[in-house]
């Protein structure tokens, strides 16, 4: 939980670093392989194959090109058939994906999780519901691939760590196969959809996507997912939602950008409740109940 709770923070900030210094200004395309890139400089030179199953390297690359690849391709491309503040409600689905992949992993129907993180898309959709236009079912489904994507590539590296025992030398050896993976997918989308004629034009560009490419994303993600591996899956599906009150507050304490502080104190309240469903859920409904 401290490694999800440390990430959501650096998330946050990161989010209104996005928007604020790159979005228009640098190629999407260009921006995320960049991240990889400098992501996977800090991870593939620690990588030591020889001592690593070759199930472990294969699914850790598959949840890289899940995780970071196709989520953030997907994501840049619902961008042309949805507007902000419907992109940021129907992000709020993940963590149900995340509670049903989890379940279908383990080959059981867990309620607790699935409920818990109901709760917590209820919240999410307190802060971030807005007016939904007309045409965006093509963006909507682009936009749901990119969260599917998201929670299996998290599900299925913490049952990866499960399964591997990885802890220790072992995760950190075997994380640059993550951004290998990521990689064998941006980079083909940038030379498709990328544009040359908005790449980073100022020492601010490069100094952002410096940060986002080897803290928010190198670290960044090596720390969430291990967060991930060491809880359960309703406690990583509510984790999910956190990032959104977390990035308003940060957004609008340094960049004073209007907020409805109701709204996000309302909607921050319920996704609390939730991690607080989710922890007592087990003494509520002993093993054996119909209802765990």
């Amino acid at each position: 939980m401290p490694y999800l709770i440390a990430v959501t923070l650096l998330w946050a900030v990161s989010f209104s670093l996005i928007g604020e210094y790159l979005a228009g200004q640098v190629d999407s395309y260009f921006a995320v392989l960049t991240r990889v890139v400098l992501a996977g400089a800090l991870f593939v030179p620690l990588l030591r194959p020889a001592r690593l199953p070759a199930g472990l390297m294969l699914g850790v690359a598959g949840c890289g090109a899940l995780q970071f690849g196709l989520t953030y391709i997907c994501l840049y491309l619902s961008f042309e058939h949805l507007s902000v503040p419907e992109v940021l409600l129907f992000t709020i689905f993940t963590p149900l994906y995340v509670a049903l992949i989890d379940n279908l992993l383990q080959r059981r129907f867990s309620l607790a999780p699935l409920v818990s993180t109901l709760v917590a898309v209820i919240g999410a959709a307190i802060i971030r519901y807005d007016q939904v236009g007309a045409g965006f079912v093509q963006g909507f489904l682009l936009l749901q691939l990119a969260n599917l994507a998201f929670a299996a590539g998290q599900v299925g590296y913490a049952h990866l760590s499960q399964h591997y025992d990885q802890g220790g030398r072992q995760g950190w050896h075997s994380f640059g196969f993550f951004f290998i993976g990521a990689f064998v997918l941006v980079l083909p989308a940038w030379l498709l959809l990328g544009s040359t004629e908005k790449l980073p034009q100022t020492g601010l560009h490069w100094s952002v996507l410096a940060w986002l490419g080897l803290v928010a994303s190198g670290l960044g993600f090596f720390f969430w997912n291990r967060g991930a591996a060491q809880v359960d899956a309703g406690t990583l599906g509510i984790m999910n939602n956190a990032l959104i009150p977390a990035g308003l507050v940060v957004n609008v304490l340094i960049w004073n950008r209007d907020a409805d502080l109701l709204r996000l104190l309302t909607g921050g309240g319920v996704i609390l409740a939730a991690i607080w469903l989710n922890a007592v859920w087990p003494r509520w409904f002993r093993p054996g109940s119909r209802w765990v």
